[in-house]
């Protein structure tokens, strides 16, 4: 009885990540379904490639270093006060660990601009000089 634990800690590290890899797959193969019986019935193929880009998912907008720092901040925030009052010092030295992380995540948020604003406003500024 007591192997069993282990066992079934080992084999949920293992069923959840595959399970969820299936899930998206056939979530996906919906979309990808749906989107070929539509394009059968269309005549145009521009009006096909704009449902493709509808059914785009992928973001448009560069990743934000800045809001993903601050994220990153409060989980190691989280962490060490969890080590702090609950589980320990090697807690406490992960959240310390992964509070620094985004120290840098926020830091390389203002050298690097990500927004094409911010890019057209550094070319302006570079230009300008």
């Amino acid at each position: 009885m007591e192997n069993l634990i282990p066992l079934f800690g080992i084999l949920a590290g293992i069923i959840i990540p595959v399970s969820v890899f299936i899930w998206l797959y056939y979530d996906e193969k919906s979309k990808r379904d749906a989107v070929i019986e539509i394009a059968k019935h269309m005549d145009d193929p521009k009006k096909t490639e704009q449902l493709l880009t509808l059914f785009d998912e992928r973001k448009k907008e560069p990743i934000d270093y800045r809001r993903g720092g601050v994220i990153t901040i409060f989980v190691g925030i989280g962490l060490y006060l969890l080590g702090a009052t609950a589980l320990g010092a090697l807690l406490e030295g992960v959240g310390l660990l992964v509070g620094v992380i985004g120290v840098g995540t926020l830091i390389a948020g203002y050298l690097y601009p990500n927004t094409s604003q911010e890019i057209t406003n550094a070319v302006e500024r570079f230009e300008g000089d």
